[in-house]
């Protein structure tokens, strides 16, 4: 799966880059992620019967598949229910570094921001996958998206397997 090869990139990788992780970082499932995010909100004084800790994750989610981290998501934020999330996503992604730990967007976030800012580990990469089959393409997002196209960009030998009509993923972001 594209979590699972970009869990393996980040392990192998990790102790080069300039993030506040190193390999041996844990992979927080949803009832952790929604463990973190109340905390946070007791943090900050928001009511969690007031705002719904699912939609924050959520909201937070969404953000990690557009590529906007914390700074970018509050830069961006306008409604009220954004600015709410916009306090909350720091301190968040703070505590997720805190405990050395990801969540799954992070996976395709971090590999996607490391191929951007380091050359040499995406050339190694390339050079390794010289061909690449994507199946239940109808289901990528952005960040899937992006990966893809960084990975195949030196060989450009890429084939992709999908049917428009059995997207399962579009709370997920997919698009087709």
């Amino acid at each position: 799966t594209f979590h699972s090869i970009c869990a393996r990139f980040l392990r192998k990788e990790m102790n080069q880059l300039n993030l506040p992780y190193n390999n041996n970082f844990v992979i927080y499932d949803t009832e952790d992620q929604l463990g973190l995010l109340k905390k946070a909100m007791e943090e900050l004084e928001i009511d969690a019967k007031k705002f719904n800790p699912r939609a924050i994750l959520a909201r937070i989610s969404d953000a990690k598949n557009e590529l906007a981290g914390p700074t970018e998501y509050n830069d961006s934020a306008k409604e009220f229910f954004e600015k709410i999330v916009a306090r909350i996503y720091p301190i968040y992604q703070k505590s997720l570094e805190k405990n050395n730990a990801v969540d799954f967007d992070d996976l395709l976030f971090l590999t996607v921001k490391m191929f951007k800012e380091n050359s040499s580990i995406l050339e190694k990469y390339q050079n390794r996958f010289k061909y690449i089959l994507v199946d239940e393409y109808q289901d990528t997002n952005k960040p899937q998206y992006l990966f893809l196209k960084m990975l195949a960009q030196k060989h450009r030998n890429i084939m992709a397997v999908g049917d428009d009509y059995q997207s399962i993923y579009l709370f997920r972001r997919a698009d087709i």
